[in-house]
């Protein structure tokens, strides 16, 4: 009844990414990849795919999307004991020790965000890093790690390093090219992993899964390893992705038992990613968890509360069971579903915005009939990736809203285009119909067979229909009243609901 979760994972990419100066914090709806198949690997820190171009797609939504893609909170040990310290009585700022990983929950630090600016090398090489030149900054950022033998300041410095080398082109040579650079932070982060510093083991570990440090190859045969050393030092974070390599084989063999033994030691730390895996295998009766609905709900409620941009599924899983009511322990409860459909869509989940993109288009979920909310979440499933939300956003522009939204037929050709382009029956009938027609764009009957063609192909009825007429007009048959001659002109015409697939919101 529940199809299994998908992990999204987006490979190293070799390409140079442009990031925003300023505080960091990401758009709250992430660009998500639509999952390729059952078995897609996590996000890695090293990976971008959370609104880093500023633009709202899964909230990375920004992650979400995203329907997260940022990491996990960020930010380095150091950091996260001078925000500690805030809300102690002593004003002590030292950095933790890693053994303290073991009574705190998630979230905790990974990688730093990427700080442009130098301001985080102040302590390290003056109040001026911000105007230093970046060879300059490495210099005398090597010279100063150089003197403390400080785990955390080493840490520090090759994360600095890793962010500095993925915003060079990869073509440049000398020392400070991106292959030196990496391997540099490479031996830093082996170093403190061999003397079993967590933070620098997850690091490496997901550098390896992500193939940073290995050409751009996923080597999880060397990061699982590593993603369990962190996680028996109390990191959370590897402890969730030892689970996902236990329970899919990543560099290891399959094995359920240990798998929801590692879920549910970070899920008992708060890890949203982990609650809800483990809450899901109970509800399914997967990962040898069979009877155990009740431990599952409460591991969703649990993730629910501590859902973020990255994990995000938690709020939307617990709503699609009071949607419809689940045995005698969840009440069916559709206010409340829309309540936790919205804080999952908010988060950036593609699904999530999609429901509540239908919920306010026709009234569902006790919700009302609000044009603005409606586009505001079908554009948020859409930019995460989704074709369906992408022909609902190609209906409101074809109709328009006043005075919410004004007609487009441009702007609905290019969303019934891009839903086409991603395979979706519908959309490739709807563009045959448009190119047929000339709405939104150059009428071009020769091109809009092309598009019936690719939709029949996948059984789209209409579109085997269109094609019928087609041929008999071709063939010297009576076309009359079976072919259009020109553009509907009913504001909202039933005919041109029909090509979307879709049906009025109101008369």
């Amino acid at each position: 009844m529940y199809p299994a979760l998908q992990y999204h994972h987006q490979p190293f990419d070799d390409v140079p990414k442009l990031r925003h100066k300023g505080n960091g914090i990401d758009s709250p709806v992430p660009d998500l990849q639509l999952p390729q198949d059952s078995q897609q690997r996590p996000l890695s820190v090293f990976t971008t795919g959370s609104g880093s171009d500023g633009s709202r797609g899964r909230s990375k939504h920004n992650p979400h999307l995203s329907v997260g893609g940022t990491s996990s909170p960020g930010g380095s040990p150091m950091q996260y004991a001078r925000n500690l310290s805030s809300h102690r009585h002593s004003p002590d700022s030292r950095p933790i020790s890693y053994v303290d990983l073991l009574h705190i929950p998630y979230p905790q630090q990974v990688a730093p965000a990427p700080n442009l600016d130098n301001s985080l090398l102040r302590s390290a090489v003056g109040s001026n890093a911000a105007l230093l030149a970046t060879t300059k900054t490495l210099e005398m950022y090597r010279a100063n790690v150089k003197k403390t033998g400080d785990p955390a300041v080493q840490y520090e410095f090759a994360i600095f390093m890793v962010q500095t080398a993925m915003e060079l082109p990869p073509d440049v040579k000398g020392p400070n090219s991106r292959e030196e650079m990496l391997k540099e932070a490479r031996q830093i982060l082996h170093k403190l992993a061999d003397r079993s510093y967590p933070f620098a083991q997850y690091y490496l570990g997901d550098g390896f899964a992500s193939g940073l440090f290995n050409k751009g190859k996923e080597d999880y045969d060397r990061a699982f390893p590593l993603f369990v050393a962190a996680s028996k030092h109390g990191h959370a974070e590897a402890g969730y992705r030892a689970a996902l390599c236990y329970e899919f084989g990543w560099g290891c063999r399959k094995d359920y038992a240990k798998a929801a033994q590692f879920f549910r030691a970070s899920a008992s730390k708060n890890h949203p990613g982990a609650a809800t895996r483990l809450g899901m295998a109970c509800i399914e009766g997967t990962m040898g968890l069979h009877g155990r609905q009740r431990e599952g709900i409460k591991w969703l409620k649990r993730a629910a509360e501590s859902a973020d941009f990255q994990y995000n599924a938690a709020p939307y899983e617990l709503g699609r069971l009071h949607e419809n009511g689940f045995g005698d322990d969840i009440f069916k409860d559709e206010a409340y579903a829309a309540q936790l459909f919205t804080q999952s869509a908010d988060l950036g989940h593609p699904e999530a915005n999609l429901i509540m993109g239908k919920a306010y288009e026709y009234g569902l979920l006790m919700c009302p009939k609000d044009a603005a909310l409606s586009i505001h979440f079908y554009n948020g499933a859409a930019q995460a990736g989704l074709p369906e939300a992408m022909m609902a956003l190609c209906a409101w522009y074809l109709f328009g809203a006043d005075p919410i939204l004004s007609k487009d037929e441009n702007e609905a050709c290019e969303w019934a285009k891009k839903a086409a382009d991603l395979g979706y029956a519908k959309a490739e009938y709807a563009v045959g119909y448009f190119k047929e027609i000339g709405i939104g764009c150059r009428q071009d009957t020769l091109e809009a067979n092309v598009w019936y063609v690719r939709a029949a192909q996948q059984g789209e009825e209409r579109a085997k229909q269109r094609l019928a007429i087609i041929r008999s007009a071709a063939a010297g048959g009576d076309p009359t009243g079976t072919t259009f001659n020109e553009k509907p002109k009913m504001k909202k015409s039933h005919s041109l609901f029909g090509v979307l697939g879709r049906k009025p919101s109101q008369e």
